[in-house]
């Protein structure tokens, strides 16, 4: 009779062990994605660490009361992230980037976790980075000359 019966009704319609492989498949499933999530996100990660909005590799890092200035460097460009100590409620944050020779680059406004990323060409320049939150700021001088 194949998959219908007598009465030309499936078997999956009827309740046999088609449905169950089926429900089976989709809990394996959803375990592998949850294991997945834990997995890129590291213990204790928070939001802020999970991914960075620079790429390159960290140069510097200046840590002030409110929050911290991170400058990120790959072979022609920095990048430059203000981040907030305590993400939450929208207040003024700022990040300038510059590189010796140019005009800074600068991000400024009321954001709840970060301002940046700000990037600039740095091939074989001297860079300097400001980034402010609330009004206490930290700077990092001329760097990577």
């Amino acid at each position: 009779m194949g998959l219908l019966g007598a009465r030309g009704t499936s078997r999956a319609a009827r309740g046999s062990s088609g449905g169950g492989r089926q429900a089976l498949v989709q809990l394996l499933v959803l375990a592998l994605v949850g294991a997945v999530g834990l997995v890129l996100s590291g213990p204790g990660a928070s939001s802020a660490d999970a991914v960075s909005a620079c790429g390159g590799r960290p140069a510097k890092t200046v840590k002030f009361a409110t929050g911290e200035l991170r400058v990120y460097k790959s072979r022609a460009y920095a990048c430059a992230v203000t981040v907030a100590k305590k993400p939450g409620k929208r207040r003024q944050m700022s990040v300038q980037l510059q590189a010796r020779g140019a005009r800074p680059v600068v991000d400024s406004g009321r954001y709840t976790t970060q301002a940046g990323p700000v990037t600039v060409h740095a091939l074989h320049r001297c860079i300097r980075a400001t980034g402010s939150v609330s009004g206490t700021s930290g700077s990092t001088g001329w760097i990577l000359c």
